[in-house]
């Protein structure tokens, strides 16, 4: 039997959190005078009002959740988001189709990146935040948050962490569900404060650092540029993306045991393992390659070619979908092997899109095994 109940007292709980999300970029709409303030403020009170009637009006629900029900909340709940996650664009303007808006939005609360804005610098500030924003809310994913709440209601969230998780297994990085989606959130929350400090002092200003860091750490590759990340012409700016690309494409539960130190764990994971090898040889090829290829071109140098062979793998490799450089210019071979990178995805419980390397380790070593 589903616990409607529940599952509608949830999908409150998600409503209301995605209209305290719309909040935020209030701030940024105010501070530019991009005059799209009211439709923000309007949609994120319909989606607070909404959600609450939700989980006010719905009693007497039994609060343990089957695991039907779990699969059923993220599957609905993620619509739900993205239905209503495409207000601002409607209400404002920027966006007045809402197929148009539920692409958008769709392709942002999934980080795949895709866009239908054919130049994005022409957009409000406050709906450019919102867009990186809706990334940064599908990277590690509001209903990872929404588990982290669960004790205040009394709720149980194993099966809904469960359908969640990325990848074929959820580590925990604690004994408790709920304490390990706050640690989860918190290493997140973190690292996004962190590149978006060093992208400050790196060049950037304030609300272009933050939207390039929310768009980092959830693999998802919007930029407030239509150039991208080539946009600023900055090696420093495109070396410390570099790393929070890395970091992000790298499973939450070893990224924990590094921030703990316990660096000899992190280095026994297969995954972990394949995946740094993995970049590390394709930097490698394409450095050369790249460095040969662009001998006796102006302002071509190894550092260059070393810079944009890591930043283009690792934005591949990771789904981010940056560019620094056309990679499509540098040879056809290259440009096969890039299209490949598309299909490893980076490590499982990671922000990374993609097939993820646990599942090609278990192809491979389950192959071997066959042979034998």
């Amino acid at each position: 039997m589903i616990n409607t109940k529940q599952i509608l007292r949830i999908h409150g709980v998600l409503l209301a959190l995605l209209g305290g999300m719309m909040l935020l970029p209030l701030p940024f709409s105010f501070y530019f005078g991009s005059g799209d303030h009211w439709p923000i403020l309007g949609s994120a009170l319909i989606c607070i009002a909404l959600g609450a009637l939700i989980f006010f009006s719905v009693r007497n629900a039994e609060k343990k959740i089957a695991r039907r029900d779990g699969f059923l909340i993220v599957a609905s709940g993620w619509l739900a988001m993205v239905s209503f996650g495409t207000l601002p664009y409607l209400l404002s303007g920027a966006i007045p189709s809402f197929t148009d808006a539920f692409f958008e939005t769709m392709s942002g609360m999934t980080t795949t990146g895709a866009s239908i804005l054919t130049d994005i610098e022409a957009q409000p500030e406050g709906i450019l935040f919102w867009r990186s924003l809706t990334q940064w809310i599908g990277g590690m994913g509001i209903i990872v948050l929404t588990v982290a709440i669960f004790p205040l209601l009394g709720i149980g969230g194993v099966e809904l962490f469960t359908a969640e998780a990325p990848g074929p297994t959820s580590d925990k990085i604690h004994p408790r569900i709920q304490e390990t989606a706050k640690r989860l959130w918190l290493i997140y929350v973190g690292l996004t404060a962190l590149q978006t400090l060093l992208l400050k002092l790196a060049g950037m200003n304030f609300y272009e650092a933050i939207n390039h860091a929310l768009t980092t750490m959830a693999t998802g590759g919007f930029s407030t540029r239509n150039a991208s990340i080539a946009a600023f012409e900055s090696p420093v700016i495109q070396y410390i993306i570099i790393v929070f690309m890395f970091i992000a494409g790298v499973n939450y539960s070893i990224t924990y045991m590094a921030l703990k130190r316990k660096f000899r764990k992190v280095w026994n994971n297969d995954e972990f393992r394949a995946y740094a090898a993995t970049v590390l040889g394709f930097i490698a090829i394409f450095t050369v390659s790249v460095f040969y290829i662009q001998q006796g071109q102006e302002g071509a140098s190894f550092e260059q070619a070393f810079r944009d062979s890591a930043f283009q793998i690792i934005s591949l490799i990771t789904t981010t979908g940056y560019v620094s450089a056309d990679y499509t210019a540098w040879s056809p071979a290259l440009t096969m092997l890039c299209f490949i990178l598309l299909f490893l995805g980076a490590s499982a419980g990671s922000t990374a899109g993609g097939i993820k390397f646990i599942r090609h380790l278990v192809f491979f070593k389950n192959s071997i095994l066959e042979f034998k």
